[in-house]
């Protein structure tokens, strides 16, 4: 082989290994979409620092996209009504609604926008984002775990997540009824996303 011959071999060679890196870089990144009937957001607050009473919000929405080769073009995008809140109670779950908790009528919704992610241990992103609730918003950090991936039905191909957390609600400036129920109300939320 002539010298020539070698660099254009090369050159080809380098050529061919960039398209190939780029091409694997674009398909590293897939945006998946909430599916809200195999998702939930519960929470538990302590009441009268005796026992846990439970609830949960019946609707959620968003994306998350998740990216392998390069965790910090993740992100994390979540919309929840606050109408949809169920304590299996509906006295309760009016008096949430109300101005004492989550005031419903002026705050309608609690949304979480990530704003960094980084590679965690094992299958978990270290999440950080805005937390709205209430109309106040909070940076928090969120340990995501990757629960698994699959396909169901056939061509529907999901990942699921998960996270607990905490959060008090004083910070959110929201009075609830001191003494009966705690500041910190602990949530966690199970997700999965269908890719688009």
């Amino acid at each position: 082989m002539t010298k020539e011959f070698n660099v254009k071999y090369l050159s080809a060679f380098s050529a061919l290994l960039v398209a190939l890196a780029f091409t694997a870089q674009s398909r590293a990144a897939d945006t998946y979409k909430i599916d809200p009937v195999h998702t939930s957001v519960m929470f538990r607050a302590k009441h009268v620092n005796t026992g846990y009473v439970w609830g949960r919000f019946k609707d959620v929405s968003g994306t998350f996209v998740l990216d392998d080769a390069d965790a910090s073009k993740s992100s994390f995008v979540v919309e929840i009504p606050v109408a949809s809140i169920e304590s299996n109670n509906e006295k309760r779950n009016a008096h949430l609604k109300s101005p004492d908790f989550f005031n419903a009528a002026q705050y309608p919704t609690i949304s979480f926008k990530s704003t960094s992610v980084k590679k965690g241990e094992g299958k978990s992103y270290e999440v950080t984002g805005d937390l709205t609730l209430h109309g106040v918003t909070k940076p928090v950090t969120l340990t995501v775990n990757l629960v698994g991936t699959g396909e169901f039905p056939p061509g529907a191909h999901r990942a699921g997540l998960d996270t607990t957390f905490s959060v008090k609600l004083s910070d959110f400036q929201i009075k609830g009824l001191p003494g009966a129920v705690d500041d910190e109300i602990h949530l966690i939320v199970d997700t999965e996303g269908v890719k688009q």
